[in-house]
């Protein structure tokens, strides 16, 4: 009996989704890949939205912010960092230009666009690259 070609390619699917999640890093270890070269700045409780140029999530554990002049921010989500999974998608929920540690982060699974949970943001830490940080 041959298998279905529904099968296989479901095989294949599966086979690759495994893959991608084996090979991804520790999650210190991706944050530490974001800041390398970087140095650390003084934490702030907020930063400005319309200079996020994109973020994404280390599973459980931060939420890596970058601004539009290169400086990354990394937060570690003082609650609900657990529902946190890399493919989740962030829903801000602010009242402001601003994105404070005193606002709500809803995670929507991606495939279902079901709430997952929410998050309550810690402080925001910057790294700045080396000889931008020379320069202020």
């Amino acid at each position: 009996m041959r298998p279905s070609p529904i099968l296989i390619a479901a095989a294949m699917l599966f086979g690759t989704v495994a893959v991608q999640a084996g090979a991804r890093d520790n999650p210190e270890q991706e944050i530490a890949k974001a800041i390398a070269g970087r140095v650390e700045g003084k934490p702030v409780d907020c930063i400005y939205q319309h200079d996020i140029r994109s973020s994404r999530i280390v599973d459980r554990t931060a939420i890596i912010y970058e601004m539009s002049n290169g400086t990354i921010y990394i937060n570690r989500p003082e609650s609900g960092a657990s529902f946190m999974h890399w493919d989740d998608v962030l829903v801000t929920d602010t009242h402001g230009p601003q994105l404070c540690r005193v606002d709500i982060i809803r995670l929507y699974n991606t495939s279902s666009r079901i709430q997952t949970g929410s998050v309550g943001p810690g402080m925001f830490v910057p790294y700045s690259r080396r000889d931008r940080a020379k320069r202020l």
